[in-house]
This record gives structure tokens, sequence and C-alpha cells, in this order.
């Protein structure tokens, strides 16, 4: 059984930790990595991904895609709190040596693919999900975008491929903030009605009306990713971009800016202290 309250503290220390991460590093996209916190919480922490901190290509393991790599960084706290890498890890972000880098790659334990160039995590998870058919395999094959990443034709490729081939063991996570790189998603390429466009082409289309509820974020992620009905799926969140950060969560330009290194501690407070 999912401990909620667990879940909740997990949250708020991930999205602390990646704040002290982004005062370290201040090239680190914040915004974009604050949005996807409790799918990153639930998933790990909430008897969702079958994984191995001890051996990350166990091939018992779920595979777990993470297409917007750039705006992952709240992942790193998370592997280091589960036993991926050392703790120590977190304090050499982007500094010469370490491998965590601004936008994530395989050599960080926990990571299955390259993730710089958008719009290619869903073709990938589709030929590993398929694969894992062929070999009669049981794992689950779960991968996150953005909305704004979808605005990348090869994501359409890869969502009319999917149910073509009945990838029941493949799902699409978005994480619906809204905003893309210099506007909001809506003024570029509006995907308001994304759910009908997804369930038109065949995929049994879930929705998390508080993507940062991480009760509903565990519940309808679990519910979606065991779900073998002969058909993709997709959970699209309702994420806020920037969450936790009040001046990024209202801002259209929140993916390219920066919290300034001197409010970070207060934030980490109030963040803390919020219930």
């Amino acid at each position: 059984m999912c401990n909620i309250k667990l879940l909740k503290e997990k949250s708020k220390l991930i999205r602390c930790e990646t704040l002290k991460i982004h005062k370290l590093a201040v090239e680190t996209r914040v915004a974009s990595s604050l949005s996807p916190v409790e799918i990153f919480v639930s998933l790990y922490y909430g008897n969702i991904l079958h994984f191995n901190p001890k051996d990350p290509r166990d091939e018992s393991r779920d595979r777990f895609i993470i297409s917007k790599g750039h705006g992952s960084i709240s992942m790193y706290p998370l592997l280091a709190d589960l036993g991926f890498f050392d703790q120590k890890e977190l304090e050499n972000v982007c500094q010469n040596g370490s491998f965590l880098g601004g936008i994530p790659d395989p050599i960080i334990p926990g990571y299955e693919t390259v993730n710089g160039s958008l719009g290619h995590g869903l073709g990938v998870s589709c030929g590993i999900a398929v694969a894992l058919k062929a070999q009669k395999k049981e794992q689950n094959v779960v991968v996150i975008t953005g909305d704004g990443e979808l605005n990348e034709g090869s994501n359409w490729e890869a969502i009319m491929f999917a149910p073509q081939h009945s990838l029941d063991n493949l799902t699409l996570i978005v994480d619906y903030n809204k905003v893309s790189m210099l506007d909001y998603s809506k003024n570029i390429i509006n995907l308001s009605s994304l759910n009908e466009k997804m369930n038109a082409f065949n995929w049994k289309v879930y929705e998390v009306q508080d993507g940062h509820d991480v009760e509903e974020v565990q519940s309808v992620l679990k519910d979606a990713i065991t779900n073998r009905e002969l058909q993709p799926k997709v959970v699209i969140v309702n994420t806020i971009k920037g969450k936790g950060v009040p001046f990024l969560e209202t801002h259209s330009l929140s993916h390219i800016l920066s919290v300034k290194p001197e409010d970070i501690d207060t934030l980490i407070e109030e963040i803390q202290n919020a219930n």
C-alpha cells in the first residue's frame, strides 16, 4: 500500500534539493525541473516502477525514458536518495569531472538514454516496448515528455506507431505545464484538445487535474501503467512550471529564467513550512 505521507515528504525534499542544485549550477533549467517533481516521486516512491539502485541495468527493471532531459534535474536528488549514486555528487553538478551535467545522459546511473535533443524519447520507447513484447517480457516502458516537446513531428510518428502495434506495455506521461521555451504553449501550438487528439489516435487517455497533488498523481499513474488492454496509454498531468517559485509560476519566459542565489534559501524555507 502506498504511503501518501511519505510521497508528500519526498516531494518537498526533492523540490528543495533541486533548488539547492540550481543555486550551485545556475545554468540548470530549474522551472522545467520543478513541474514534474510529483510525477518522479510517484513513480519511484509510490510502488509503480520496478528498479534496482544496486544494479541500474537489471534486466528485470521497468524502463523509464526521460525525453525532457533538461527538465529532469530534480531526478538527481531522487536517484541519490534512493542509492543510485553517492549523495556527495549533488555538490558537483555541472562541475568539471562530474557525471551530473546540465543535460543528463546514460552515464548517470538510473538514466536509460541520451536526452539532449527533444522529440526522440517516445520513438525510442516504442522500440523498447516492441522488443520487450517480442521477447514476451512483462516490464513496463514509461516515457515523459513536456507539452512543448510534442511540437516535434517525430512524436506524432510514434503516436501513430504505438497503437498499430498494440503497445499496451507503453505509457506516455505528458508534463502539461503549458509553457514552452519562449512563450505560453497555446501561443505557439495550442494543445488544449490533447486528450481528444490522443483518443483519436487510439490511445487510452488518463488525466491528472492537479499534477502537484501527489496522491492523485500516484493513483492515476498506477492505474494507467498497470492497464493492459492492447493499446498504449497516455497520462496528461496538469502541472505548473516552476512550481514552488512564485515568480516562475506566472511567467511566460520561466523556461529560460534563473532564480537569484540569494533568494533560494528563503524559498526552501517556505516550501519546507508549507502544508
